[in-house]
């Protein structure tokens, strides 16, 4: 699904573009009462792109459903590991589980 969003948001930007470059390179030759309305509907554009980029799909979890009920097992594993906080330190400063305290030093070695 995010492959067909992301589609949409860049056609959508392309035909901003377009827009924008066809209303002062063309248009305006012929009419700049046309160009500037070219202007005003590419200027629509972005934030309707933006809102179509980043909406939820059927198939996507999303930040706060409840851990497990995806139905996708490989997404549901991704979500598990991210929510476990492995390898990132808490707001006290302590490492979690599954990353070796960084320090350049093992604790049995001692200081170098």
């Amino acid at each position: 699904m995010y492959a067909r969003r992301r589609h949409w948001y860049f056609a959508m930007m392309g035909t901003c573009v377009f827009l924008f470059i066809m209303a002062w390179a063309v248009v305006r030759l012929w009419s700049v009462p046309a160009a500037i309305a070219m202007c005003l509907v590419a200027m629509v554009i972005p934030p309707v792109a933006a809102i179509v980029a980043n909406r939820r799909g059927p198939d996507d979890r999303w930040w706060d459903e409840p851990r497990g009920d995806s139905g996708d097992a490989e997404s549901d594993a991704w979500w598990a590991e991210l929510e476990d906080g492995k390898g990132r330190k808490d707001r006290n400063g302590d490492h979690h589980p599954g990353q070796p305290p960084q320090g350049g030093h093992r604790p049995e070695q001692g200081p170098q």
